[in-house]
């Protein structure tokens, strides 16, 4: 079939040696304060991990078992019986979360079994099919670990797989990190972004429409023509907006900042602590093709493909909110857009918005990408007057025709012949 249809895979590009996922994992690594050189011993094999298609590997690994564990006849684990002089007790104080054995094994059970393991090597495919045998000690490990504000090294060990950004990538910045994590952690991950989104609702930026309940895609691109539609109905009137583009914009969250950011809400001193630590001396490493880089230990920013860095930016950037009559700025996760109603040429008010906007994202270490940060301006009068340019850190920004946002073709004709 591919003789006749003459079809050609696409030959891979990317050199699979050690020296370039080392070069790959320092560029990925470059945002961490200080020099963080990769470390001189290889990261170690998990080969003699078993697999969860090991018919030798069943539900009931001892390794996975703690010394205060007792199995009753069930099959289930009792942790309220310990060993005399022993010190694990159940954790009731009020200054710190906890999660119960019935919401951890919720969440086992809702786990996707064909993704790949992490570097723990534990397959989500166990986890899932011993939910009930497993849900007690996990409860155990994850209050433990919320009640010593520490994250275990191996949960928040990274394997980064480099995503390519387009088709035939030559330089590393054309190459996106998506970490591979472990699943145990995601499980501890999607019980904690429970908790922090009711603790933060009042403090999120209503107009960021990503990760919150009730809103989506379609509510950004409605909050962006609804208003511009309206306005563009009156005489003398154009609207002008600036889609943002961060470099990489998850990779550069400061933790002390975020943090600094988070005792302004309802979230618990523990809690915050947690996510510091969370955040940082996170190993990570490289792996392409069939070889890994060298360890490098990062502290700046939240591995993507993680459950809660995503929720993290959005509370990151939720303290820089913009409304009102006539200009505006939206966010979905990362993709930010100012949009500016003008009438009668009066643009101070929008040009004055991407200024203070552009200032804040310096002063919290968010890189703005003015290359691919563009502008794109409606304008149905028929003399149409040719407006001047926007500068951001002395480079002007292009002004296009059309933007791809969200998905969605817009064009400066409000045409939507490229979306059917």
């Amino acid at each position: 079939m591919k003789k006749i249809t003459g079809f050609r895979q696409r030959k891979d590009c990317t050199d699979g040696s050690p020296d370039t996922a080392n070069d790959l994992n320092k560029f990925f690594n470059r945002f961490s304060s200080g020099t963080n050189p990769a470390s001189s011993s290889p990261v170690p094999s998990q080969s003699d991990i078993p697999s969860s298609s090991d018919p030798t590997f069943s539900c009931h690994t001892p390794a996975l078992l703690s010394s205060n564990a007792v199995m009753d006849s069930s099959g289930s684990i009792n942790l309220s019986s310990t060993k005399s002089g022993d010190a694990a007790a159940p954790f009731t104080s009020p200054s710190h979360l906890s999660v119960s054995r019935s919401q951890v094994k919720r969440q086992l059970e809702r786990l996707n079994r064909n993704k790949a393991a992490g570097p723990d090597g534990v397959s989500p495919r166990v986890l899932k099919a011993c939910a009930e045998q497993l849900c007690g000690i996990l409860q155990h490990l994850f209050n433990l670990s919320l009640a010593q504000e520490k994250v275990p090294v191996l949960w928040k060990t990274s394997c980064l797989v480099p995503v390519p950004k387009k088709t035939r990538p030559s330089v590393n910045d054309d190459y996106r990190p998506v970490a591979l994590t472990s699943h145990i952690m995601k499980v501890l991950e999607r019980l904690l972004l429970v908790h922090l989104n009711k603790q933060t609702r009042t403090y999120q930026d209503p107009l960021q429409f990503a990760y919150r309940h009730g809103v989506g895609v379609e509510d950004a691109i409605i909050q962006l023509l609804q208003p511009t539609h309206c306005h563009l109905d009156k005489a003398g009137s154009t609207v002008r907006v600036m889609f943002f583009d961060f470099s990489s914009a998850f990779n550069t969250i400061q933790p002390d900042v975020l943090c600094q950011k988070l005792q302004k809400t309802q979230v618990g001193a523990s809690t915050i602590a947690w996510i510091k630590d969370y955040l940082t001396n996170r190993p990570q490493f490289v792996r392409l093709k069939n070889c890994t880089s060298n360890q490098a230990i990062s502290n700046i920013g939240a591995p993507q493909g993680t459950v809660l860095s995503p929720f993290l930016f959005t509370l990151y950037t939720s303290d820089f909110q913009y409304k009102s009559e006539t200009c505006h700025l939206q966010k979905y996760s990362d993709d930010s857009a100012v949009v500016g109603c003008i009438r009668d040429g009066q643009e101070a008010e929008y040009r004055e918005l991407v200024e203070r906007f552009v200032a804040w994202c310096g002063n919290n270490h968010l890189t703005l990408n003015v290359n691919k940060t563009k502008e794109m301006i409606l304008d149905f009068r028929r003399n149409r007057v040719e407006s001047n340019t926007v500068s951001i850190m002395g480079e002007e920004v292009e002004v296009v025709e059309e933007y791809k946002y969200l998905g969605v073709h817009l064009d400066n004709r409000l045409d939507w012949r490229k979306n059917s």
